[in-house]
């Protein structure tokens, strides 16, 4: 354990340059996606799936200051009094804005991503807090309470005139992830496991490459119309395709070097120096060496 949370460590570490480049704050406006589907558009991106009786609100901002941002817009929003909340992942963007939401908010997660919320959720904010005056700001005396409902694989929200399936399907960019599909509009909100142009952050110890292929082959067929994915634009089904493109060829290229015997270390700065060729334009081409690293390990 001690191993693997200094991997973490440096693992964060490494990349604090690129998020650091990121805009913390929530702009106090929201862009219409679906029927009942809007998104404050930032770091990440936050749903909101409005129905008539009940509101359900997806991730939080950074700290209690984005989480009012968020409120403000759902108060605008909201048909009914009843208010839901879930995370798609524990890491601080996601989850640590949670304090600004009333008491009366339902807080909803898989377990799997209670389980990671327990043990990483605040040193991940600590670490963020190293990010500079702002962030550090922005996540001060940051705390999180215990969920109201927890599940296993799957739960449905009836939110009056609308569905929101919120389910989990195992490992991907971190242990926990969680899905949600708003059934009538097609729309999916996937976290950070479909994303436009943004090599995803692969940890040690959570990422699996190959359950995230399996992921994007059950959700593609779910068909969905509009995806809001957590960071980057807004986006259609076409998203999903292109990103398992880029993961199954990560994987083959990652599997040929090992099997040609090159150590770990010789194939991260390979497929990093190849793949920013063939990736100009995404964000965090740093990453494509995490990638490999998992590869690597999922195949002992």
């Amino acid at each position: 354990m001690l191993y693997w949370g200094r991997l973490v460590a440096l693992y964060l570490l490494v990349n604090l340059g690129a998020w650091a480049q990121e805009d913390p704050i929530l702009p106090d406006s929201v862009t219409k996606v679906s029927d009942h589907v809007y998104a404050v558009m930032g770091f990440p991106n936050v749903a909101i799936v409005v129905g008539n009786r009940a509101t359900l609100v997806v991730d939080t901002g950074l700290g209690p200051r984005n989480g009012a941002t968020v409120m403000r817009q759902v108060e605008k929003l909201a048909k009914g009094t009843n208010l839901y909340l879930t995370t798609t992942h524990y890491h601080a963007e996601h989850t640590a804005g949670e304090a600004a939401f009333p008491s009366r908010t339902v807080l909803i997660r898989p377990a799997t991503q209670q389980a990671d919320m327990d043990k990483r959720a605040l040193p991940f904010v600590a670490n963020f807090r190293k990010r500079g005056p702002l962030w550090d700001d922005l996540l001060k005396d940051v705390t999180f309470r215990p969920p109201d409902i927890v599940y296993d694989r799957e739960i449905t929200l009836d939110l009056g005139g609308i569905t929101a399936r919120l389910f989990w399907l195992g490992a991907a960019h971190t242990s926990g992830d969680e899905l949600i599909f708003v059934e009538q509009d097609r729309t999916l909100i996937p976290g950070d496991i479909v994303q436009s142009k943004q090599v995803p952050f692969m940890p040690p110890g959570e990422t699996s490459v190959k359950n995230w292929i399996a992921i994007l082959d059950k959700v593609e067929a779910m068909k969905p119309q509009y995806i809001v994915p957590d960071h980057g634009t807004l986006g259609d089904a076409s998203l999903i395709p292109k990103y398992r493109a880029f993961f199954v060829e990560l994987q083959t290229r990652a599997l040929e070097l090992k099997r040609q015997g090159v150590p770990v270390e010789d194939a991260a700065r390979t497929v990093t120096a190849e793949f920013k060729t063939k990736y100009p334009d995404w964000g965090n081409p740093n990453n494509f060496g995490n990638g490999v690293r998992r590869v690597y390990e999922e195949s002992q």
